[in-house]
């Protein structure tokens, strides 16, 4: 089981950087990235490893989806500067939809580091405490802290001396706010795998 969770992890985290060049909007003031959509089903999936796995295991997770950002990032730029061939009329197209900005990229990955150490950390602190119960606590309370820092450096490296200061706040609200209740509607998703997850282990240790 860690190991699709593993994998579903790296795959969310390079579709997120892809998607993150797709801008929408819920009503008539609240602009979002596409990724924000991908991106947050990756801090349930971490809270199952912590929680069934132990830190350790979610630290690696962690430190093996930044390996794979990078080398993402590291083959999309060599694939950009591939010569085209006459046949391919897509080119622009192409750079435009992978080809982001470093201060982004840098921004991204900078984020992307603090936050989710950060929900590790604030989760394996609350389940020291509270053992197996009160999952739902450990689950939101990491992930709402971690997303607002994730959130917070995320648009202040990015963004800031580029934008006006009141944008750039309302910015940061408006996804924060999208992100914290996203957060509460993946709650029954954590249980779900976690239960998962915790038969798989007692077959495992069964079969042994």
């Amino acid at each position: 089981m860690l190991f699709y969770l593993n994998g579903i992890f790296t795959g969310l985290l390079i579709l997120a950087n892809i998607t993150a060049v797709k801008l929408f909007h819920i009503g008539s003031w609240v602009i979002l990235p596409a990724a924000v959509i991908i991106y947050i089903f990756t801090y349930p999936i971490i809270d199952v490893i912590t929680e069934v796995y132990g830190k350790k295991d979610a630290q690696r997770t962690i430190h093996a989806g930044l390996m794979t950002q990078i080398l993402a990032l590291g083959f999309i730029t060599i694939t950009i500067h591939l010569p085209e061939a006459p046949v391919f009329k897509d080119q622009e197209s192409f750079e435009t939809i992978l080809n982001g900005s470093f201060r982004v990229i840098l921004a991204s990955l900078i984020s992307y580091t603090v936050s989710q150490n950060l929900d590790v950390f604030v989760f394996n602190l609350l389940k020291n405490r509270h053992g197996q119960k009160k999952l739902w606590l450990r689950n939101n309370a990491s992930t709402m802290l971690s997303q607002l820092i994730d959130t917070t450096v995320f648009i202040v490296i990015a963004f800031y001396g580029t934008i006006p200061l009141d944008v750039l706040g309302t910015l940061i609200i408006t996804q924060y706010i999208f992100k914290f209740l996203a957060a509460i509607c993946t709650t029954p998703i954590v249980y779900f795998l976690v239960g998962i997850a915790r038969k798989q282990e007692a077959k495992n240790t069964l079969g042994q």
